[in-house]
């Protein structure tokens, strides 16, 4: 099915029909932010998951109910998905945690207002490129990517959900209100992970001892998490995602673009890349 069939363009990018009718995106621009709100911002497979593990567990204290109980996606939902106005979340105690795709600019005017608390992960674009090829194959309800080179394209140019990397990327690093935003790279995690974790729980004033953050690191590597059936996915309807085609937890490495893109594509992606991040001040740790 093509782009037509399978998307809604909404304030400029692409965004899934399937996922985001037109009830959950009014629910979504009207949604009441509270100051003490968390979210998780990203653009698609850069690290969400990991952070709807990370994030509960440091502010429960490491208690491990905190994410074998619900599944991600309403543990920390994204608030521009469809589930979010069934989920009561104007009940839930503060703190709150939710997570988002969007761009900074398409954020709803009571988040400007509450000015929450943002965990925005970022993760180099050939690796989240390489992840999308593969999760784009096994997801019913996204274009089939079709050959590598052909997605690459729309990949550069942002014709995929969720619009550009680099538009996002540079939308939330040139936001106002920069001491409420954390910026943190997937890179990092896997690098660090306790070190990350500390970081994480200090920005979100939540002391916990060194034990305690250790478990969390713990409990947090990639190989951990795919264990746990309330992140994996596994509860996801096959004709949804199909995890025999691709797992959805498939690798949760840094550089496996090195096993998936020609000399050729690298070398065209580092030349759009050069281009289009030219004016960003920014020290990225893949740079």
């Amino acid at each position: 099915m093509t782009e037509a069939e399978l998307y809604t363009v909404y304030k400029g990018v692409y965004v899934p029909s399937h996922l985001h009718p037109p009830e959950s995106l009014k629910y979504y621009e009207e949604f009441s932010f509270r100051p003490d709100d968390i979210i998780i911002v990203t653009y698609p497979k850069s690290g969400t998951t990991w952070m709807q593990e990370i994030v509960p567990l440091i502010l429960s204290g490491g208690d491990p109910a905190s994410v074998e109980t619900l599944p991600n996606w309403d543990r920390v939902p994204w608030l521009e998905e469809h589930r979010a106005s069934i989920l009561n979340l104007e009940q839930r105690p503060s703190p709150r945690v939710f997570s988002t795709h969007f761009h900074y600019k398409m954020m709803p005017p009571s988040f400007f207002e509450a000015k929450p608390r943002v965990i925005n992960v970022m993760r180099n674009p050939k690796d989240v490129f390489t992840s999308s090829f593969h999760y784009y194959g096994m997801a019913s309800y996204l274009v089939n990517p079709g050959p590598q080179s052909e997605f690459l394209h729309k990949f550069l140019d942002g014709k995929v959900m969720f619009g550009s990397w680099f538009d996002h990327v540079k939308s939330w690093l040139n936001a106002e209100d920069k001491e409420h935003i954390m910026y943190i790279s997937y890179e990092e995690l896997i690098m660090d992970l306790k070190d990350s974790v500390a970081r994480i729980a200090q920005f979100l004033e939540k002391r916990l001892d060194a034990e305690v953050m250790e478990k969390i690191a713990e409990r947090c590597l990639f190989k951990n998490m795919k264990l746990n059936n309330m992140s994996n996915y596994s509860g996801a309807p096959r004709e949804f995602m199909d995890q025999t085609k691709s797992e959805f937890l498939r690798k949760g490495v840094v550089g496996d673009w090195k096993n998936q893109l020609t000399v050729a594509e690298a070398e065209h992606f580092d030349a759009v890349y050069k281009d289009k991040m030219k004016d960003v001040k920014y020290k990225f740790v893949w740079d």
